[in-house]
């Protein structure tokens, strides 16, 4: 016999999936097909495991998505059970008569040793697992799925802006944030799922009470109808047996139940499982135990109280408090003891070391700075998750920027309030905030449905209100519209933030050469030719710093280079250059702004206008000292309110102005208007078909 060719035959056939098929097969035989007893034992007794499995399963999973198969394995268990329950029918209908092991040893067993063999006390003990299952678990199990369904439904678009949010700020790649949504959508299936598959348990949960009844009144009817038993001996024999078989279903039908609560009720983004949090958040604080200890020692003084038992109880809950006491005591210790942990020299007298260049520290050219509370943030050990957000930030602003950002030197500050955090650059503090490493900060991004209770705060990134809140309130706030974020992610947001509006400080004489040097091995010639020959590598410094300032990226510094080698030889101006290489960037520049659509509205300058400040620059030069600070005063005044005109209206604000006038209007707006985009006209491609909306300084 060749056993490969077995083997081969057989993976071949479990490869195409007929796993599930064979299953529904095998049941519908069951309901249709008599069983024998030792079969019967067989797959009550695997029901009963199968059951067990389950429930271990959804204890140990940390998150419902673990376990994403358990709406259809409620589905094909129930199944299982109820064609047991016919199989278990049958045979005990039409072999009952002959005694108590008929219908199998695990029924006679239920039946007699579980209950003592009344069947007064099984129907009892049957009722009250058909009320606990029936009317608590399941009943209570089906409206948390309900509810569940709808809240995760409705907080799926602030889910989405959440993973948008973390996306455009450079904490996720394009592969994670598709990952993320395909997380969402199945987690909004999942609970749907949920929600349908609650009602089989339901409906399982009523057909043990009509099959008990039934199989009574129709044992009865055989036993003496067709066998000639007195009515007391059929009822003992079948009543006993119908309730045997009725335990039997109801134990593996109660586990299942319990299973689908813990998983409808289990608190979701959680990172431990229900057990752990149980045992974490219950035994927590020593304070509840020594209140609960006191009161039950209180009740066991008390004439007529069972004291021993009592006393006991209060003396366990006493130990309970003061071990979790002494457990938090050591851990709050190690923590202040690694945080005070500073390197120190030793310095001996017989040893005096002359100073040297070596003892002048450098400044940091990006430095973070966090309070000895946020350590567990940036510490891989404890799971700090802020130093992959980071280099995160520094990949996509350098993808973005088209330079390499400087790398981030994140320290620990004892002279920092614990929870607090400061950015600096070039060892000068440019940002700082305070968060909350236990809560999450719900943002209200402009349009949010109802209010949180919480700490009130701002977001320290783009002064946005937002509030603190306690992790279990994150789906809620998903609900109400809010961005939900974690602390990591505030922080590495305001970081990011920082460094795109500093770009340009954070570019120098090393990243413009090894930016060359790049080019070189694309374009060798045009290297050679513009730098030293046609320019001075400061000059190209100064002119990419403009361009960063402006936030206009320098990825395509190809055009950037045949640009400055081209008008490098009439002017060295790095003005002069840098308004050439916006003109040739311009496709860039408005994409950027205002994507594909051939209509881009504007803002622009009356005629009058543009000539009296062409005028005043010609004369007073570009600083704009000629001018009047009435006329200043006034033109600021209309840009804000055209400006916010076109934001309100869903369109991002364009000034457009002659080129000459152009780089003293991008200076003079640049701190004092916010998101208004300063232009010249020989930045407009010619596809694009310019709109104006408003005219600044036009008489009416």
């Amino acid at each position: 016999m060749d056993f490969a060719n077995i083997s081969e035959k057989l993976k071949s056939f479990s490869s195409v999936g007929l796993g599930a098929p064979i299953v529904i097969i095998m049941i519908l035989s069951m309901i249709v097909l008599p069983l024998p007893a030792f079969l019967l034992d067989l797959f009550f007794t695997f029901n009963i495991a199968f059951s067990l499995i389950i429930l271990l399963v959804v204890i140990y999973s940390i998150k419902p998505l673990e376990f994403s198969v358990f709406p259809s394995v409620i589905l094909i268990a129930t199944l299982f059970r109820l064609a047991l329950n016919v199989a278990s029918t049958r045979i005990v209908l039409l072999e009952g008569h002959e005694g108590g092991d008929a219908a199998g040893k695990v029924i006679e067993a239920f039946g007699s040793f579980v209950i003592g063999g009344n069947f007064a006390v099984g129907l009892v003990v049957f009722a009250i697992l058909v009320i606990i299952n029936f009317v608590v678990v399941t009943k209570g199990a089906g409206r948390v799925a309900e509810v569940g369904a709808r809240f995760t439904l409705d907080a799926m678009p602030g889910k989405q802006m959440a993973i948008d949010a973390d996306l455009n700020s450079g904490l996720i790649d394009q592969d994670q944030a598709r990952e993320r949504r395909a997380e969402v959508a199945a987690e909004a299936d999942f609970y749907g799922s949920m929600d349908g598959a609650s009602k089989f348990v339901r409906g399982d949960a009523i057909a043990g009470i009509i099959i008990l009844f039934v199989n009574i009144i129709g044992g009865l009817a055989i036993g003496v109808g067709q066998h000639d038993m007195s009515f007391a001996n059929a009822g003992e024999v079948y009543v006993l047996l119908t309730i045997g078989d009725g335990l039997v279903a109801q134990i593996p039908s109660l586990l299942l139940s319990t299973a689908s609560a813990i998983v409808v009720t289990s608190v979701r983004g959680s990172t431990q499982n229900v057990g752990k949090q149980v045992s974490v958040q219950l035994f927590n604080d020593p304070k509840a135990l020594i209140i609960t200890a006191a009161i039950i020692g209180l009740l066991g003084i008390i004439p007529g109280m069972p004291n021993l038992v009592f006393i006991l109880l209060a003396v366990a809950l006493l130990g309970g408090a003061y071990l979790i006491d002494k457990r938090q005591k050591k851990e709050q210790d190690d923590m202040l003891e690694k945080v005070a942990q500073v390197p120190q020299q030793q310095v001996t007298a017989s040893e005096v070391k002359e100073l040297g260049w070596d003892d002048v520290m450098p400044v940091d050219v990006v430095g973070l700075e966090v309070g000895y509370r946020l350590i567990p943030l940036v510490d891989k050990n404890q799971g700090g998750q802020l130093m992959t957000r980071i280099k995160g930030v520094r990949k996509k602003l350098s993808q973005e920027l088209g330079f390499l950002v400087p790398s981030v030197h994140i320290r620990d500050n004892l002279d920092l309030p614990p929870t607090s955090y400061r950015i600096s650059l070039m060892g000068v503090t440019v940002g700082e905030a305070e968060i909350r490493p236990e809560m999450e900060m719900a943002i209200n991004p402009g349009q949010v449905f109802g209010s949180l209770q919480g700490e009130i705060t701002q977001d320290p990134a783009f002064g946005l209100e937002a509030v603190w809140i306690e992790s279990s309130q994150k789906d809620q706030a998903q609900t109400l519209g809010y961005t939900v974020v974690d602390p990591g992610t505030v922080v590495a947001t305001h970081l990011s933030h920082i460094l795109q509006n500093n770009a340009h400080e954070l570019f120098g004489y090393e990243e413009a050469q090894n930016i060359m040097d790049n080019l070189a091995k694309s374009a060798p010639k045009l290297v050679e030719d513009l730098v030293p020959k046609t320019l001075a590598l400061g000059v190209i410094v100064k002119v990419l710093q403009n361009l960063l300032r402006e936030n206009v990226s320098i990825r395509d510094i190809r055009t950037i280079a045949e640009t400055l080698a081209e008008y490098g030889a009439k002017s060295q101006d790095p003005d002069i250059l840098t308004s050439a290489s916006r003109a040739a960037l311009g496709r860039s520049i408005v994409h950027e702004i205002n994507g594909v659509e051939e209509s881009f509205p504007v803002i622009t300058l009356d005629p009058e206008l543009e000539q009296l400040l062409h005028q005043s620059l010609q004369t007073a030069g570009e600083n704009g000292a000629g001018i009047e600070p009435g006329l200043a005063e006034q033109m600021q005044k209309s840009l804000e309110e055209s400006s916010l005109k076109m934001e309100m209206e869903g369109q991002v604000a364009v000034l457009l102005v002659s080129s000459f006038v152009r780089p003293w209007l991008a200076r003079f707006v640049r701190h004092s208007i916010s998101g208004l985009h300063v232009l010249a006209y020989n930045e407009i491609p010619e596809d694009r078909q310019i709109k104006v909306v408003s005219t600044v300084g036009q008489r009416e």
